[in-house]
């Protein structure tokens, strides 16, 4: 592990390289791509440019540990739309296809659609890792008790609580841990400052699925039928309408927390709570550099009696097309990249991302490290709130729902706006979401 603390320089070279084989294309030939010097080329997709620098390092750790099995990684950076719909071309075409690909969580059901799904079960390859890995992750890219994505962070829902903004309105974050104590600090904060304390998000539908699995329910029936207006959703949704109606939550430029425009509202004091992933972390050190020092992590708010602590929120499966010539090398390599120690140390030193593999969440040299500018940055440690967590940490079943793409797409242009921008109560709103929905899926 000690080579990936000192990893940062062969990370920025990644980026580099990265940004050259976006320019190349990236296409693969339907030979197996075996070179002179014995080395196999893999080449991969991606949407994101610091996954793509993450990955040339972790195919440089791979190589100095197998000699015997070297690759040359050719990553090409797409953007989100552009990727995904380039992707789904290639699979109806059979032409074209990476040997391994980005899919992002909100996608990823497409991809998994039919009996055979065209992606590479990777399951046999997550075995030597699969004990120390978050269970609930690696079902969010299953289908029928097999894998076809290996997840990037677990994504666990945590608070980040403005200490500063909080104290001066005699407010102790560490007593807030229901919904209810939420709702009674957040309208205390608004009504002693006239300003924002949490945050109702219209273009990310994120809030909504954490309660909703709290309280033990699913976005669709065991027979896959949607059901937007069951009983949980409709207390979630509610729940949160309710806050705002106190002066808990409130809309937030941007859509959510994570926009350019949330990241300056945030950074200036307009905002004191954030529900949101722990990946969070990393817009924090990178955009909002007014408040290090300021942030405390602590875990999510829960409903009394609930089922689950908290979830995972967002993600990225990266998968193998069963196409690939390449496939068995790349699924190994792949499964090393995202699921081991080694690769878990750097998720987290230098993506902030809170790593899927918990055996790093107990090495203290990695976790506690003084140097870490995460750490370094936050008043209390993200990794004493995963572990404190760790037992209550749930997987929505409707995430994998191949038509949660859909729902998804619904509630972030439609839903949450009606509810939280223009006042519609969320039984109808859900109500409406339900007809819509049935329509369009033909349920």
């Amino acid at each position: 592990m000690s080579k990936l603390r000192n990893s940062t320089a062969a990370l920025a070279a990644a980026t580099a390289v990265s940004v050259l084989a976006a320019c190349s294309g990236g296409g693969q030939s339907a030979e197996p791509t075996t070179n002179a010097d014995g080395s196999t080329t893999l080449n991969m997709w991606t949407f994101a440019d610091v996954h793509a620098a993450y990955y040339e390092e972790m195919a440089a750790q791979w190589n100095e540990a197998n000699p015997d099995k070297e690759i040359q990684l050719e990553v090409t950076v797409y953007p989100y739309d552009d990727m995904h719909n380039k992707l789904q071309l290639a699979f109806n075409s059979g032409e074209g296809l990476p040997d391994v690909v980005d899919i992002e969580v909100n996608k990823f059901a497409n991809f998994v659609k039919g009996e055979t799904p065209p992606l590479l079960d990777l399951t046999d390859a997550a075995e030597p890792y699969v004990d120390d890995v978050v269970q609930a992750r690696l079902d969010l890219y299953s289908k029928d008790g097999r894998v076809y994505g290996f997840p990037t962070h677990v994504g666990a829902f945590v608070a980040f609580y403005n200490t500063e903004l909080l104290e001066g309105a005699g407010i102790d974050y560490t007593t807030i841990e229901t919904w209810d104590d939420f709702q009674e600090a957040g309208s205390k904060y608004h009504a002693a400052t006239d300003k924002a304390f949490g945050v109702a998000s219209t273009s990310v539908n994120f809030l909504e699925p954490l309660v909703t699995a709290q309280l033990g329910g699913q976005f669709f029936d065991a027979e896959g039928n949607v059901q937007v207006d069951s009983p949980e959703v409709v207390e979630a949704v509610s729940m949160i309408q309710e806050m705002q109606d106190a002066g808990a939550v409130s809309t937030i430029p941007g859509g959510s927390p994570d926009s350019e425009e949330a990241f300056g509202a945030i950074n200036d004091g307009k905002y004191a709570a954030i529900v949101y992933p722990a990946w969070y972390t990393s817009r924090y050190v990178d955009y909002m550099p007014d408040l290090a020092g300021k942030v405390a992590i602590a875990p999510a708010p829960v409903q009394d009696g609930a089922q689950v602590r908290t979830i995972g929120g967002g993600g990225t499966g990266t998968s193998v097309p069963v196409a690939s010539p390449n496939q068995d090398l790349a699924s190994e390599w792949l499964a090393f990249a995202k699921l081991s120690p080694e690769a878990n140390v750097a998720v987290w030193e230098e993506l902030g991302f809170d790593p899927v593999n918990m055996a790093v969440w107990e090495d203290e040299e990695v976790t506690k490290n003084p140097e870490n500018k995460f750490n370094k940055y936050f008043q209390t440690n993200l990794f004493d709130v995963l572990n404190e967590v760790k037992d209550g940490i749930g997987h929505l079943e409707s995430f994998s729902d191949p038509s949660w793409p859909t729902v998804d797409n619904t509630f972030t242009t439609v839903t949450l706006n009606d509810v939280y921008e223009n006042g519609v109560p969320a039984p109808d709103a859900l109500a409406k979401a339900q007809s819509s929905l049935q329509n369009e899926l033909g349920q």
